[in-house]
């Protein structure tokens, strides 16, 4: 299944080859994704291409200096970042990606972040 997804502006235009539909559908209480609260699925490295915008984006990096969290330096909505704990894959957010409604997701899992595998 392809997808389209949008910052909050329109500066970034991503498109999404989820050809299983949505994956792994989390929250995350690290310190970064508990001050966004997005709900986020995986995808692919090979499964996201940046269609419009790729200027506009900028790169977040911090504790590790692994994970790669992506966002509109217009608009500052974080599309995407490249995961720390699979970096063969982006957790995408889904607020951005169209046709989604996340107010569907009901139980969303919460993924430890604050005590992540990479820091034992």
């Amino acid at each position: 299944m392809k997808r389209r997804a949008t910052c909050h502006c329109g500066a970034v235009e991503l498109a999404l080859d989820m050809p299983d539909g949505i994956l792994d559908p989390r929250r995350c209480d690290c310190s970064m994704c508990r001050r966004r609260g997005t709900i986020v699925a995986s995808i692919p490295l090979a499964g996201l291409r940046v269609v419009r915008g790729e200027d506009a984006l900028r790169l977040y990096r911090f504790g590790t200096m692994v994970a790669e969290h992506w966002f509109c330096g217009t608009c500052g909505i974080q599309t995407h970042h490249q995961r720390r704990s699979n970096p063969e894959e982006y957790g995408v957010n889904l607020g951005c990606v169209e046709g989604v409604n996340i107010r569907e997701f009901q139980d969303v899992p919460l993924r430890d972040g604050v005590s992540h595998p990479a820091d034992r």
